[in-house]
């Protein structure tokens, strides 16, 4: 099968819609199918690539400061008279292509793909919309995101965030009403975005998890170097958030609860493995908690070193709201940690409360607490959930989630073609 798939972010950017998108694109290449990935370049300037059996078209693209690339280390902000100054713009700013239409037309006109696989709902996704529809081509789309990734990330939205999310909502589902087939991660994150009264929404929405290939993790024990090269204490508990470090993952919620925490397990230390625009804020909060020696942000960690970092961990948390799935959730469950999560979102799907993890009201900083020192304080509960963990987490193998996506991109055909009849 001919697939190509569109997205405005992928690899190497860092967050769930560019992983899953590279996941899926390599999954498909390694089981024989033409696989087509067309996604903003990173240079500016557009080019092709092949690697692991994928052919990647970078389109030529511009900076947008307002919002980090997610591939650059986010700078230390400027201060002026010992006090931080507000960022405007990002030196590393997001790429984005204003005007994808024409290239994205010569090259899908080449590839002649059997279906196209949509990931998001900006400048490529509107092109893809359109050329799909001009060409007749089936069209499959899954919604990654919330209108709450966008408008928690700039500030300069907050008077305005309830109506625009209202707004986005409708727009970002629009992507999936106008597909033959789509996709969501969980059956929440398709409640969430799709309107409960579907009469005039008539395309099939199936919750299908991004998955992740549980071969590469699993209750090992971390080698030494890991602890070595990332400072990361070996004789003490660990407890670990990887991810975006940026405002809507209420990682702030985390550190609080982990100063508490501190009272009562006093050698327990938290990672935060990754980068965002809110680091320096958490790095302010842990000094000003007087936790920061027991704070560890040792950067974006790719793999697979990251999948050993998991191993070093005694669990792990977050407090997000804003998650369709989580794949670092799944990462951790793979990896047979027991979790701590917020009940808001798709998280409980991953996190069942009592199960194989503890679910805590979203910004409640003492109950994020309380379930830190349980389960700091309690080996035998942790390896229970642990265990539970990995039962969890084999619902989301990622060749599970492929084979079905082949099943759905051949239902897509199916359905094209009856209505081009």
């Amino acid at each position: 099968m001919r697939i190509a798939i569109t997205s405005d972010l992928y690899y190497p950017m860092t967050n769930g819609v560019a992983v899953f998108a590279n996941n899926l694109a390599k999954g498909l290449a390694k089981q024989g199918h033409e696989v087509l990935v067309i996604c903003p370049s990173f240079t500016g300037r557009q080019h092709r690539e092949k690697r692991d059996g994928v052919i990647t078209w970078y389109l030529r693209s511009i900076r947008f400061p307002f919002y980090p690339d997610q591939i650059n280390e986010v700078p230390e902000g400027k201060e002026f008279l010992g006090m931080p100054l507000p960022r405007l713009a990002y030196r590393h700013g997001l790429w984005i292509t204003v005007d994808p239409y024409p290239a994205m037309k010569r090259i899908l006109n080449r590839f002649r793909p059997d279906v196209i696989h949509l990931q998001t709902a900006e400048m490529v996704a509107i092109a893809t919309r359109r050329y799909a529809k001009k060409y007749d081509i089936p069209l499959v789309s899954t919604g990654h995101a919330y209108p709450d990734n966008i408008t928690s990330q700039l500030k300069i939205l907050k008077p305005i965030k309830r109506p625009l999310d209202a707004i986005l909502r409708t727009y970002m589902a629009s992507f999936l009403k106008h597909s033959e087939y789509a996709t969501m991660p969980t059956e929440m994150a398709i409640d969430d975005l799709v309107p409960k009264k579907r009469k005039h929404f008539q395309v099939t929405v199936e919750p299908l998890s991004n998955g992740v290939d549980l071969a590469k993790f699993g209750p090992k024990k971390a080698p030494d170097r890991i602890y070595r090269k990332y400072h990361l204490p070996k004789d003490k508990p660990l407890i670990l958030y990887v991810g975006r470090v940026d405002p809507e993952k209420s990682i702030s919620h985390v550190v609080s609860a982990f100063a508490g925490a501190l009272e009562k397990v006093p050698d327990a230390k938290l990672v935060i493995v990754g980068d965002g625009t809110d680091r320096r804020h958490l790095q302010d909060l842990a000094r000003a908690l007087g936790v920061e020696k027991s704070v560890i942000f040792p950067g974006r960690i790719y793999p697979p070193d990251i999948m050993e970092v998991y191993r070093a961990a005694a669990l792990f948390a977050t407090a997000s709201e804003t998650e369709t799935q989580g794949i670092v959730l799944i990462e951790a469950a793979a990896t047979g940690l027991p979790l701590i999560a917020v009940d808001a979102g798709a998280v409980r799907e991953l996190c069942q409360h009592k199960r194989n993890g503890i679910l805590c009201h979203p910004g409640d900083v003492a109950e994020i607490t309380d379930a830190m020192v349980k389960l700091l304080k309690n080996p035998e509960l942790r390896e229970r959930y642990g265990k539970e963990s990995l039962e969890v987490a084999k619902m989301h193998d990622l060749n599970r989630t492929l084979r079905r996506f082949v099943e759905i991109y051949q239902e897509a055909i199916k359905l094209k073609q009856d209505k081009l009849d």
